[in-house]
């Protein structure tokens, strides 16, 4: 996939706008992770803006983001950028071809010590 296909099913799976970003800071600030992030979250949005998709889909910021949504509550704009990195994993995991858990592959996956919450979790990633 070409990087202005994965830019665009990127903010497509966000849906937001993510120019309304005002590169203040404050997601940055908040994140728990912010030590490890070779990018930072206010960086993210950046960088998708700016059409630097291939620099964030082989980062292993992508993974060092917890998802605990810290970031989303500080923005006063509203950008989210935990949702943003969300939707640049899941294009990076359908580049490489992993793509479409369905609720059939559940039970073979299903684990007694399993919190309801990484189902729910795995769905919302996976799923779209």
């Amino acid at each position: 996939m070409e990087n202005k296909n994965v830019r665009e099913q990127i903010l497509r799976s966000y849906g937001k706008n993510p120019r309304k970003c005002m590169s203040c800071g404050k997601c940055t600030a908040t994140c728990p992770s912010y030590d490890n992030m070779e990018y930072h979250p206010h960086q993210f949005v950046s960088m998708v803006i700016n059409g630097k998709i291939d620099a964030l889909l082989e980062s292993e910021s992508l993974y060092t983001c917890l998802s605990c949504m810290a970031c989303l509550e500080r923005c006063p704009r509203g950008v989210e950028p935990a949702r943003l990195i969300e939707a640049v994993r899941v294009a990076q995991i359908r580049q490489q071809g992993k793509s479409h858990l369905t609720s059939q592959d559940i039970p073979d996956k299903w684990d007694e010590d399993l919190p309801q919450q990484a189902i729910v979790s795995a769905m919302r990633k996976y799923w779209k």
